[in-house]
């Protein structure tokens, strides 16, 4: 008789790599389709004559259709299957980049981005949930390579953008990045393996003796998950008109802007490591103050040292929600934790949304260097909610050493 761990070890074995596969492709798919959009801000304001508030209300009209469905897409796919949900979301948001390529003005590039964002609404809840199941009690190892996918396709699919477009026109590689997107549709609908019955404690993430859950602890956690958002996602918005200023090509600012993610995919994994030596309140201390200082510095400096600081920008920029995403099951567990999760990506999502368009404003009256340094401040209004955070975390990670 065959044991259920050994059943579930036998459908990793057969599923899990190719099931990691595809729903990394889809990841590093999405996630470029995301941060593309930060190539095609200068090349938008220059040819539709739009102010940096409405630029930044086309970035918040993608990442708000994404946020708000989020919830509705994990409720579609109960419904439909993960596959069949994941692969309409890739080819509607494939949809809408080819609808963006056609737009003549900023009421298509609206609709069109707005649609892109509904499809990008299914990966993260329907690719994770995938990898979880597929690996089951092994899951923890496998979710870092899908989170880690998600940060190649941030690097690879701007500077590629880039450099197409520098050598045809924008409309020409939203076309290309559609078809791209049709393709890892039809590879998540034929390769993809179907999911498996949600294994019980998915991500083997068991309760501390004496663990409860804190609705504050969780609230002030949530907060600073918005301010880091916040500070990110106006950040980049703004860096490329930033390194515009400086003197820089077209091709040189998505190099910088693969600069930036690949040192968020490094901060991402060397800030996971930092969390479990130095614990939440330090690691908080060390990567917003840091950001701040470097946001700071990138503004200053001229291009060439502002380029070299970039990497290290983006590894402090990712390198919080490394370790705030590792602490919700600490703050909210028992059976409602997988709705705190959602609560918490809707929440963050949404900032990402919402909060460009009000540096973009912001910016529209007082220049982008001004709204930059907004920016800088918002990452330094999440210390002191981390150092109020830290008294309700468990001691041996609050910060290791201090209790």
């Amino acid at each position: 008789m065959t044991t259920a761990g050994g059943e579930a070890s036998a459908r990793a074995a057969t599923h899990g790599p190719r099931t990691l596969a595809v729903a990394g492709l889809a990841h590093a798919l999405h996630d470029g389709y995301t941060d593309v959009i930060y190539v095609l801000l200068p090349v938008w304001q220059a040819e539709f004559g739009l102010g940096y508030g409405r630029l930044a209300m086309l970035r918040g009209l993608y990442a708000g259709a994404m946020a708000l469905l989020q919830m509705p897409a994990g409720r579609l796919a109960a419904l439909l299957g993960g596959r069949t949900v994941l692969a309409a979301g890739t080819a509607l948001a494939a949809l809408g980049y080819a609808l963006a390529g056609a737009s003549g003005g900023l009421l298509g590039l609206s609709v069109a981005l707005a649609l892109a964002g509904a499809g990008g609404s299914t990966q993260h809840p329907i690719g994770s949930s995938a990898v979880s199941r597929a690996y089951g009690l092994g899951a923890r190892g496998p979710l870092g390579f899908y989170n880690f996918s998600g940060d190649l396709g941030k690097a690879a699919v701007p500077a590629a953008m880039s450099l197409v477009i520098a050598a045809t026109s924008w409309r020409h590689a939203l076309w290309g990045l559609s078809g791209l997107g049709l393709v890892v549709a039809a590879a998540v609908l034929v390769l993809m393996p179907p999911p498996r019955p949600e294994p019980s404690d998915v991500l083997g993430v068991s309760q501390r003796p004496g663990q409860r859950s804190s609705p504050v602890g969780f609230g002030l956690l949530l907060a600073i998950g918005v301010l880091d958002t916040a500070a990110r996602m106006g950040l980049l918005t703004f860096l490329p008109f930033l390194l515009q200023a400086k003197g820089a090509s077209l091709s040189t600012m998505g190099l910088g802007l693969a600069l930036v993610f690949l040192g968020g995919a490094a901060g991402k994994a060397s800030c996971g490591w930092l969390g479990e030596r130095l614990g939440l309140l330090r690691t908080v201390l060390l990567t917003e103050g840091g950001t701040a200082v470097l946001i700071l510095g990138v503004l200053a400096l001229p291009l060439g040292p502002a380029l070299v600081m970039l990497p290290v920008l983006g590894a402090m920029l990712n390198g919080t929600s490394t370790v705030l995403y590792g602490t919700v099951p600490e703050l909210w567990t028992g059976a409602r934790a997988e709705s705190a999760f959602a609560l918490f990506y809707t929440g963050v999502i949404g900032s990402g949304a919402v909060a460009p368009v009000g540096f973009g404003v912001l910016g529209d009256a007082a220049g982008p260097a001004w709204a930059t340094v907004a920016t800088a401040f918002t990452a330094l209004a999440t210390l002191p909610l981390a150092m109020r955070l830290a008294p309700r975390l468990a001691p041996d990670r609050r910060a290791p050493g201090l209790h």
